[in-house]
């Protein structure tokens, strides 16, 4: 004989669950992220945390790949364009827009290994890349020039983050960086001239200090570089 429950419970009284949304699904995706790290973030989980099947995922998002796109889209939010008020020219404009999107990804190594492939294209990103090129015009930069600076200052400040953070999380990084040190500083000048001549160099500045440089490098390289096929 099967007895029923003293109390049970109808469902009418349950708690109806949240409609799926993409924004609901992207912001589980960042608090997981934040809270677990981006290895944490698949849709397996996320079907999980926001109670339903994964496969129910997929009408708003069509695969990780496009998931880690709408993770790193929603961080780019946080990403400082309010340069007008800051001292200096254009240039060092562009500097603190880049400064504060690369701030961003060190706050998550793995998402500045993976920005490096994956494509956002949200609201975000367009802000970004809206504010680059109007800096760059500000600037008087010739527009196809300026249009193709956005993607390459973006490839070098998502690069050098990526480079840092894998660094950092290495414990072969230090036992590495001493072995390469040895062995410019030994190289012999009658086979490597140049590289036993400045090899100081070549190990010198810190790292700011190179990232800085490299960053004005791209820079003034856009304003006097010729886009090929767009301009004579």
């Amino acid at each position: 004989m099967t007895t029923r429950p003293r109390n049970p419970i109808s469902r009418r009284e349950r708690p109806a669950k949240a409609a799926l949304s993409r924004d609901g699904i992207i912001a589980t995706a960042v608090a997981v992220m934040r809270a677990e790290g981006l290895e944490k973030v698949t849709m397996r989980r996320l079907a999980q945390e926001l109670d339903t099947g994964a496969a129910s995922l997929y009408v708003y998002v069509a695969n990780t790949a496009e998931l880690h796109a709408a993770i790193l889209d929603e961080l780019l939010g946080e990403v400082d364009l309010d340069t007008e008020a800051r001292d200096g020219d254009w240039r060092d404009r562009v500097e603190a827009v880049l400064t504060s999107y690369m701030r961003v990804l060190f706050a998550h190594p793995a998402l500045a290994r993976m920005a490096l492939s994956a494509r956002p294209s949200g609201r975000h990103f367009l802000r970004l890349a809206e504010r680059l090129l109007a800096l760059q015009v500000e600037g008087d930069v010739p527009p196809a020039r300026a249009a193709w600076g956005v993607d390459i200052l973006l490839q070098l400040a998502t690069a050098s983050v990526a480079e840092h953070a894998t660094q950092a999380q290495s414990g072969d990084s230090e036992a590495d960086w001493d072995a390469l040190t040895r062995a410019i500083r030994e190289v012999p000048a009658s086979t490597h001239p140049h590289l036993h001549a400045l090899g100081a160099s070549v190990l010198g500045g810190s790292p700011q200090d190179r990232l800085t440089w490299g960053l004005r490098v791209v820079i003034d390289g856009i304003t006097h570089t010729p886009v090929p096929g767009v301009e004579n």
